[in-house]
């Protein structure tokens, strides 16, 4: 992964004025522009295992939201709730010349990538899992599973990371719930996004942000792909059946033996997935 990480710089109308913003992205490749997005609590790296596949076809951009990675919390005054960043991604979008890019999105990432569809700000979505097709105990369910692990994350001393995420055993006891083959994730990508999750200054706010959410917007007159991973323990699938029926002109694809965060059970596929969808 040879792209390095930048720093984009804009303004955001706050309620006290205009306010500077900070997004940490990678971008490489070359052809129409392609916007990554992960899921809460998680970081740009999320998607290492397709991006240099991407970069092949797309000018491809992964960043950290605003509160996670790399980047810096939101101004004072500017909620992290959908609205609030489409207006970020927006204005993201503008500094660094991207056109209606495509998207693609994962979980709390996926959502995101929607409302930038319906918004008509992007050409093309991919939602990964994409949060917001719940019932409210399915939603209480997600919630207590990204709790827990971000109270895990931030209670496990680094040492004792290190050696856990050194072993396969220990890999799967850090991150199963999220990826259906976790002994296929490196070693310091498991410490790096645990540490990602344990650091995030962006994870309640958005997850308080998240308990009134229900997507139910139509997104027309563009390509959108809904993908679930058949074994998704965080949202589980049969949410992509209500995302279809709020959605009617979207494809639904079904991602086999993979989890919550696909883009590492299996590359190929999803690499493919929003190929196709950007095609």
């Amino acid at each position: 992964m040879g792209a390095p990480l930048q720093t984009a710089t804009f303004s955001l109308d706050t309620p006290s004025g205009q306010r500077g913003a900070e997004v940490v992205y990678r971008r490489a490749g070359e052809g129409d522009p392609l916007v990554l997005l992960h899921g809460i609590g998680h970081h740009l790296q999320a998607w290492d295992p397709v991006f240099d596949i991407l970069a092949a076809e797309h000018d491809v951009v992964a960043l950290d939201l605003p509160g996670f990675g790399r980047s810096p919390a939101l101004p004072a005054g500017v909620p992290y709730d959908l609205p609030s960043t489409a207006a970020v991604l927006r204005a993201f979008f503008e500094t660094l010349g991207l056109d209606r890019p495509h998207v693609a999105g994962n979980s709390l990432g996926g959502l995101i990538a929607l409302q930038l569809g319906h918004e008509k700000l992007v050409r093309t979505v991919t939602a990964l899992s994409p949060a917001g097709f719940w019932t409210e105990s399915e939603r209480r369910y997600a919630f207590g599973v990204l709790g827990g692990l971000r109270n895990g994350a931030r209670r496990l001393p680094p040492e004792r990371l290190a050696r856990l995420a050194a072993t396969s055993a220990g890999r799967a006891a850090l991150v199963s719930l999220v990826y259906a083959h976790p002994g296929r994730r490196p070693v310091d990508a498991v410490i790096a996004e645990a540490s990602a999750l344990r650091d995030a200054v962006g994870f309640e706010a958005t997850l308080a942000a998240g308990r009134t959410v229900l997507f139910t917007h139509e997104v027309p007159d563009l390509p959108v792909t809904i993908a679930w991973g058949t074994r998704d323990r965080v949202l589980l699938r049969r949410q992509g059946i209500r995302a279809r029926q709020v959605i009617p002109g979207a494809r639904l694809v079904r991602l086999p033996d993979c989890g919550h965060v696909p883009m590492s059970d299996d590359p190929a596929l999803v690499a493919r997935v929003v190929l196709d969808t950007a095609r």
